[in-house]
């Protein structure tokens, strides 16, 4: 069995952490399916997933949970668990986590990530994956929500990419409302095995990871070395 495996990045999908994710799998070309949930299953967002994978040697799937129940015969775990690779994308944490939920595909997704298939996403795509952290999921000011529990920390995407996110994720750190974890710029990634980081990318040079701890009453900030990977 292959250990299990989660690519966790800041921002949005894109060309680069598909071939990254693809890579990861081992496979010459991996069937790799894409949760576009966050965002109600957007018709943009499936054809934006479609375009960046046409010239990859991958083969594209996508889990659509807005659906007519009537008209599917096959179950949603049924299709995750013959994938090498699955990648949910950005919108709102919180709407997709409950939709995952009611239809218990987050239990699909452990089912996945325990066969060694390898877990990836960024934005609400990454936080889900963590114990908790903050999201614009509900208006006016970014909230906390609790995440699946994959990964035993704290998580912040958009790290320096959103103004806001760095300061919020250190004070939540050092109120104790967070426990110790990992921040990712949209353009940087962290890649997971049994729980434990094991390699941080990035895209270009100035997008970084970072593990952010409290330490005798004080936030501290790691940057993490990546491999820059373009």
């Amino acid at each position: 069995m292959n250990i299990p495996t989660l690519f966790v990045y800041g921002g949005q999908v894109n060309q680069e952490f598909v071939k990254y994710t693809a890579k990861l799998t081992g496979k010459q070309k991996p069937r790799i399916c894409f949760l576009p949930t966050a965002t109600g299953d957007a018709l943009w967002y499936i054809n934006y997933w479609y375009e960046l994978c046409h010239n990859l040697e991958v083969e594209p799937h996508i889990l659509k949970v807005w659906i007519n129940s009537s008209t599917q015969d096959w179950e949603f775990e049924d299709m995750l668990l013959e994938m090498d690779a699955i990648i949910v994308g950005g919108g709102n944490t919180l709407n997709m986590m409950t939709l995952l939920k009611a239809h218990e595909i987050d239990k699909a997704l452990m089912k996945a990530y325990q066969k060694g298939i390898v877990l990836a996403g960024g934005s609400a795509g990454s936080l889900c994956w963590f114990n908790g952290g903050f999201t614009d999921s509900r208006p006016k000011q970014l909230t906390f929500v609790e995440g699946f529990n994959f990964l035993p920390f704290s998580h912040c995407p958009h790290y320096h990419s959103e103004a806001s996110r760095r300061p919020l994720f250190h004070s939540n750190i050092a109120k104790g409302i967070l426990t110790d974890g990992y921040a990712c710029d949209d353009l940087s990634g962290i890649v997971f095995e049994d729980g434990k980081p094991v390699k941080a990318m990035s895209i270009d040079g100035e997008n970084h990871s970072y593990f952010v701890y409290k330490k005798d009453d004080q936030v501290i900030e790691e940057r993490l070395e990546s491999e820059i990977i373009t």
